[in-house]
C-alpha cells in the first residue's frame, strides 16, 4: 500500500468514525497530493477559517508518518476550500508586497498557521525588494511581517 492509499485509507475511516458521509478524490497538485473530500456536509468538515480541515490534516499526516517516516506531506481539502484560500491570500501578499515597497513601511499579517506562512514566504521568495519573517517560538499560529530590504549601504 502507497503512502497515498494509506492516507486515504485513514481519512476515510476517520470520517466514518465521525458519521460523515464522503468520497474521497486523490487529486495531484503542484504541492504534491490533495485528498479532496466531497460531502454534503462540507461546512462541518471545514470549520471555522479551515480549522478542522487543518485538523484532519494534521492527524491524517501524523498517522502516516507514523508508518511511513519518510512519506510526503498530504493535502487534505473539502469543497476545494483550501485552493480558494491560497487564491485569496496569493493576492492579498502580492498587494500587500506592493504597498510595502511603494510606501517603505512594514505590514503585520493576520495569525497564520504553518502552513499559509510557507505559502507566503514561497509566494515573496523572489522578490529582491521585500523581506518576510516571523517570530521564533513553537505557537501554531504566527504573524509574519513584511518589509521593503535594506539595500546594501543604505541607513537601517
Amino acid at each position: 500500500m502507497t503512502t497515498v492509499e494509506s492516507a486515504t485509507k485513514i481519512l476515510d475511516t476517520m470520517l466514518g468514525h465521525l458519521g460523515f458521509t464522503a468520497t474521497i478524490e486523490l487529486q495531484q497538485t503542484n504541492d504534491g497530493p490533495c485528498l479532496q473530500i466531497h460531502s454534503g456536509e462540507s461546512e462541518a468538515l471545514i470549520g471555522k477559517d479551515g480549522d478542522r480541515l487543518d485538523d484532519l490534516q494534521y492527524l491524517v499526516n501524523r498517522i502516516v508518518r507514523r508508518h511511513y517516516p519518510k512519506a510526503e506531506r498530504i493535502k487534505v481539502d473539502c469543497g476545494h476550500f483550501r485552493s480558494i484560500q491560497e487564491d485569496h491570500l496569493k493576492e492579498e501578499v502580492k498587494g500587500i508586497a506592493e504597498r510595502v515597497k511603494a510606501t517603505g513601511k512594514s505590514f503585520q499579517m493576520r495569525p497564520l498557521n504553518a502552513y499559509y506562512r510557507r505559502l507566503v514566504y514561497n509566494i515573496l521568495v523572489d522578490d529582491p525588494q521585500i523581506a518576510s519573517h516571523s517570530p521564533e517560538g513553537d505557537d501554531r499560529l504566527k504573524r509574519i511581517t513584511i518589509s521593503a530590504k535594506q539595500s546594501p549601504g543604505s541607513p537601517s
